[in-house]
């Protein structure tokens, strides 16, 4: 059996509110989980310590069994110093999408038509 740590998500319509929970990977995200391991309220300020709370004993016995963790509890754990900073690269995450780059071409040729007729005159 596959098992995950992942956030299960609770609370109404646009008032989020996440479990960590460890589940088998086949199950829905909000369905059935093995163990709920703590609480994420993206809703409270950064700095609040009420934001993230997890029970990192049981969290560790998670990862000592197999379970794999999720990008988003794996920052949690890596802010709460139980597994090691992983590097990330996405090089594309800086780089305009299709129609800034579009916006951009047109500029420039505007730019240098009017430069053009600047020189002629």
């Amino acid at each position: 059996m596959a098992i995950k740590i992942r956030l299960a998500r609770g609370g109404s319509k646009k008032r989020p509110f996440y479990r960590i929970v460890a589940a088998d990977s086949r199950m829905p995200r909000d369905g059935r989980f093995i163990e709920k391991l703590g609480t994420y309220n993206p809703l409270l300020p950064k700095d609040s310590e009420e934001r993230v709370k997890m029970d990192i004993e049981r969290v560790q016995y998670w990862l000592g069994e197999g379970a794999q963790v999720t990008d988003r509890v794996s920052r949690f754990l890596e802010a709460a110093d139980v597994v090691a900073k992983k590097e990330r690269n996405n090089p594309k995450k800086g780089a305009p999408g299709k129609k800034a780059v579009e916006r951009a071409e047109e500029k420039a040729a505007k730019a240098a038509e009017a430069a053009e007729a600047a020189a002629e005159e």
